[in-house]
């Protein structure tokens, strides 16, 4: 069995360690959520070092877990076929990417229904400045990147088959990424998810994923697909 490549267990790393430095600040008094999570750059917590930081926080041990579970199962399949700091560079790329697309969609969002308001009620007779509110708009995780290794892994190995739940049946990888990324826009879309998940910032992810590879295939840096 290969060791871990090296670039996939310091990422598994980091964002463990993240993960228990937000837990210890917490008894602190600090939420490191809010200081290194990604916030509209409109609003007054907003600082540029939050477009990389965000990736390595997470709102819970099940959203770390599943992302850290991915990035395990198929990162390291990508970095011993691409190189560490060809799949590092597209880590941090679609991270990014990512937080690019949540920043322009909670834009859109703020000036098509929010901007003409000076205060907003949040609930239970509360009501808060209007650039207060926006410091509570913070998105943090590395599912961005994710998504973009799992468009990469498909792309890769597009007939790899795959059990996934809650498919009782092995899927090609190139449809379980198509019904991944149709699910997430259908659900970004609707005006009643609320389920309080950055959906574009996942389409992100992958938009700024394909375009990389397909650049990087153009120039001959990476090739494929493969099958295993």
């Amino acid at each position: 069995m290969r060791e871990l490549p090296v670039v996939t267990k310091n990422l598994l790393a980091i964002n463990v360690l993240m993960f228990l430095a937000l837990l210890a600040f917490e008894k602190l008094g600090v939420d490191l959520n809010n200081l290194l999570g990604l916030h509209l750059f409109l609003a007054p917590d907003f600082r540029p070092y939050q477009l990389v930081t965000y990736m390595f926080m997470h709102g819970g041990f099940t959203h770390l877990f599943f992302n850290m579970f991915a990035l395990f199962m198929f990162g390291k399949v990508l970095e011993y076929v691409w190189g560490s700091k060809r799949f590092l560079i597209y880590y941090l790329a679609t991270g990014i990417g990512a937080a690019f697309v949540q920043e322009l969609v909670q834009y859109i969002y703020f000036d098509t229904q929010l901007s003409h308001y000076s205060n907003v009620n949040i609930g239970g007779g509360v009501i808060v400045p209007m650039l207060q509110y926006l410091n509570v708009w913070t998105t943090v995780g590395a599912s961005g990147s994710i998504y973009g290794i799992l468009l990469a892994f498909a792309m890769t190995f597009p007939n790899e088959r795959l059990f996934v739940i809650p498919f009782p049946f092995p899927i090609k990888a190139k449809y379980f990424v198509l019904i991944f990324g149709a699910l997430e826009l259908v659900t970004g879309l609707s005006p009643h998810a609320g389920d309080n998940v950055a959906h574009f910032a996942h389409l992100g992810g992958m938009l700024f994923g394909i375009i990389l590879i397909l650049v990087w295939r153009k120039k001959g840096k990476i090739n494929g697909p493969y099958n295993f």
